[in-house]
């Protein structure tokens, strides 16, 4: 199991914790633990939903892929930190991270 910790809209934090043994992507895991994620693509990096800003561990999570960066430059709120939870599968890289909820409310 992977421990990380998410910060919502509204500032609270919440600790998570899921398999890492399941192929699961942290936007399944993210819509699991029911936060307001749309995730209107379905995990395929086209529509920016499902966007957190790595506010600890980002050197753990890797460089964005292309056509991440490509979505995530076209959303009115972008960050250098910014990732989408979709393109990233739960593992240790993960382990003890701080995310920050930032893609639109349903």
């Amino acid at each position: 199991m992977v421990n990380f910790t998410v910060e919502d809209q509204e500032g609270n934090r919440q600790e998570c914790e899921a398999p890492d043994d399941m192929g699961f992507n942290l936007m399944e895991i993210l819509k699991a633990y029911e936060y307001p994620i749309l995730a209107t693509c379905g995990g395929m990096a086209l529509c920016g939903t499902c966007h957190i800003e790595v506010l600890e561990g980002k050197d753990e999570l890797g460089e964005a892929t292309d056509p991440e960066l490509d979505q995530l430059e076209n959303l009115p709120e972008y960050f250098p930190t910014s990732r989408l939870a979709c393109q990233i599968r739960i593992g240790d890289v993960l382990e003890g991270s701080v995310l920050k909820l930032r893609g639109e409310d349903q």
